[in-house]
C-alpha cells in the first residue's frame, strides 16, 4: 500500500513524457496532406498599394502564378477565366522544399467587377489552385451571374484537335484548329446553350481563356458532339496546350505543336537580296540618264583641238650593197667573141672619173 502514493506521484511525469508521441491536431494534418492554402496580409487595399500573399501545402519547387481577379469567389472560382484577372500585373513565385511561399503582389483593378480574389495557380507540374477573398478599394462590385442548378456537363471521351495548317500559315497567318469532344449531361436538369471556356497556354505561361457558346440543349443523360474553334496569334509557333473549362472546372486538355513559319524567313532572305539589286539597277539607270545631259551641255571645241599629233614615221633605209654585187659600169660580155673576153662598158654607163685606168689595157683583163 505504501507504493501506491509513489506511483500516483509519478503518473504526471510519465504523461508528460508520452505527450509528444500523441498524433498531431487536425490543422497540421490538413497541411501535411498537401492541400494548397492561401492567406493575405490584408483583406482590402487600394490601387497602387501591395498585399503579401502567403501559401502552404503546395508542391515543392513549383512555379506559381499570383493574380488579382474580378467576378470570382472561392466557392465558384474565377468566372470568365483569366480574362477577368489583371494579367499584366501578376507575379510569379517558386515554392520551397516544404511547399511554402511568400510574395508581395501589387494591387491593381481587374478588368471585371468585384467580388474579387487573389488567385494562385500552378504554372508547371500538377494542376492546383486556391483563392483568397480580397477587396480592391474603389472598384465597382456587381453580383455574379446566375448559375444553372441541377445541370452538370462532363467530357466523356475522344477529345482531339481537328484541322491542319495551310500555305498562308507557313507565311505567318494565324494557326487555327477545331477542338472536338463528346460531352454528356450527368446532372438532374437540362443545360441549354452552355458557354465553354477555351484556353491556350504557351509553355509555362497561364492560359488565355476565351468564351465559346454552343447552341443546343442537353437533357439529363444525353450526350452530344461539340466542336469549338481555336485560333492563335499571327506568327505563333512552339508547344501549346489547349484547355477546356466549364463551370469553373477544367474538363480536358490537349497538346498542340505549332510549326515555325519558315515562309517569313524565306521572305526576308529574298528581300535582302532583291532590294540591293533593285537599288543598284536604279542607280545605274540614273547614271545613264545623267551622262548624255552633261555631254550636251559641254561647249563645242574647234577641229583639231585636243587631238594628239601623230609623229611621221620615216621609211626604212635600203640595205647597203654587198661585195659581190655587179658594178654599174662593169657587165660581162654575153655576146659572141673570144672566150674569156669581157666587153667594154656601154655608153649609157660612163666610166667614173674617179676610177683609175691601167695603161696599156682597155677594158680587158
Amino acid at each position: 500500500m505504501r507504493g501506491t502514493p509513489r506511483i500516483a506521484a509519478l503518473l504526471p511525469a510519465l504523461l508528460l513524457t508520452l505527450l509528444p508521441l500523441a498524433p498531431p491536431s487536425a490543422g497540421p494534418a490538413a497541411a501535411a496532406e498537401g492541400k494548397p492554402a492561401v492567406t493575405l496580409s490584408a483583406a482590402q487595399a487600394g490601387t497602387g498599394g501591395s498585399v503579401t500573399v502567403n501559401g502552404t501545402g503546395w508542391p515543392s519547387r513549383t512555379l506559381l502564378m499570383l493574380l488579382i481577379c474580378g467576378r470570382a469567389t472561392p466557392a465558384r472560382g474565377v468566372v470568365g477565366g483569366t480574362n477577368s484577372c489583371a494579367n499584366a500585373d501578376g507575379r510569379a513565385v517558386t515554392t520551397d522544399a516544404d511547399g511554402r511561399f511568400s510574395r508581395a503582389l501589387p494591387v491593381t483593378e481587374p478588368p471585371a467587377p468585384c467580388p474579387c480574389v487573389v488567385h494562385v495557380a500552378t504554372a508547371t507540374g500538377a494542376k492546383a489552385q486556391a483563392d483568397a477573398v480580397f477587396q480592391v478599394a474603389g472598384h465597382p462590385v456587381e453580383p455574379l451571374p446566375a448559375q444553372t442548378a441541377g445541370g452538370r456537363l462532363s467530357v466523356l471521351t475522344d477529345t482531339r484537335l481537328d484541322g491542319s495548317g495551310s500555305l498562308l500559315t507557313w507565311f505567318g497567318a494565324p494557326p487555327s484548329r477545331t477542338l472536338a469532344f463528346t460531352v454528356g449531361n450527368v446532372g438532374t436538369a437540362a443545360v441549354e446553350n452552355p458557354v465553354f471556356q477555351v484556353g491556350t497556354a504557351h509553355g509555362v505561361f497561364a492560359p488565355q481563356w476565351d468564351e465559346r457558346e454552343w447552341h443546343g440543349t442537353l437533357r439529363p443523360g444525353e450526350k452530344a458532339r461539340v466542336e469549338l474553334p481555336v485560333e492563335l496569334g499571327a506568327g505563333a509557333h512552339g508547344d501549346y496546350t489547349v484547355s477546356l473549362k466549364y463551370g469553373g472546372k477544367v474538363l480536358a486538355e490537349q497538346p498542340w505543336g505549332v510549326g515555325r513559319p519558315w515562309g517569313v524567313t524565306l521572305f526576308w532572305i529574298l528581300l535582302c537580296l532583291v532590294v540591293p539589286t533593285a537599288v543598284f539597277r536604279v542607280g545605274m539607270a540614273v547614271v545613264d540618264r545623267v551622262r548624255p545631259l552633261r555631254a550636251a551641255r559641254r561647249p563645242a571645241r574647234p577641229p583639231g583641238h585636243g587631238r594628239r599629233r601623230r609623229t611621221a614615221i620615216a621609211p626604212p633605209r635600203p640595205a647597203p650593197p654587198t661585195s659581190n654585187a655587179t658594178l654599174p659600169w662593169f657587165t660581162p660580155d654575153t655576146g659572141p667573141g673570144p672566150a674569156g673576153r669581157l666587153s667594154a662598158p656601154h655608153d649609157d654607163h660612163p666610166t667614173s672619173p674617179t676610177t683609175p685606168t691601167t695603161p696599156g689595157r682597155k677594158g680587158s683583163t
